[in-house]
């Protein structure tokens, strides 16, 4: 008989999820009109305004739990900074909305891509935890790490070419916050990784 996970396994794996859903529906959704952008936008928010009912529920069992399976502070610190994740998510789509980004460049396109295979490689690795499988967590940690790398190369190029052939200051000043928000959604992710590290490192 397969052993029942622990409450906070299952919370981790439901926030992970939820963010894997939001950066996944984020990649796949057509935005063809400014109508669409509200659509997208308003999805977005549902997934992070569920994002906050997990951390509050996960807060609140930490609060009364007398034993956890990792350390409280470990808890808290991936519950942290994957609702982090969807956070930054959420402000991106808030931004497409608020400059009616109709048309999102090749550039936006590929870190969203990035994101959506990271926030993948999250969802496996709160999977292993709550199977305590801490050993096979740090391949996937090592891949959100080289995502992120990537996403650093790709908002130079981004801002570079940007400033190479916008012409219109306004457009390039909402396009550099866009790509910005873009690559902070990346270093949450990693802290997300460097946080599962710490705890592999603990519990391995």
């Amino acid at each position: 008989m397969a052993k029942k996970k622990d409450k906070f396994a299952l919370l981790l794996t439901d926030i992970s999820s939820n963010i894997k859903e939001a950066a996944t529906f984020f990649y796949d959704f057509k935005i063809n009109n400014v109508r669409d952008l509200k659509i997208f936008y308003d999805t977005v928010k549902e997934h992070e305004a569920k994002g906050d009912s997990l951390v509050h529920r996960t807060t609140k069992e930490l609060n009364s739990a007398f034993i956890t399976p990792i350390e409280r502070e470990d808890i808290m610190m991936l519950t942290i900074t994957l609702d982090d994740v969807i956070d930054g998510l959420e402000e991106c789509a808030a931004l497409f909305e608020m400059y009616s980004i109709i048309h999102p460049t090749d550039h936006m396109k590929s870190f969203v891509t990035a994101i959506k295979n990271m926030t993948i490689e999250m969802d496996h690795c709160t999977e292993l935890l709550a199977n305590k499988k801490y050993g096979d967590i740090h391949e996937h940690a090592v891949k959100i790490k080289e995502y992120e790398s990537n996403c650093d190369h790709l908002l130079r190029i981004a801002i570079k070419e940007l400033f190479a052939t916008e012409e219109n200051p306004i457009k390039i000043m909402q396009y550099k916050e866009v790509y910005e928000t873009l690559e902070n959604i990346a270093d949450y992710c990693q802290s997300v990784a460097n946080t599962l590290e710490t705890v592999v490192m603990k519990n391995a």
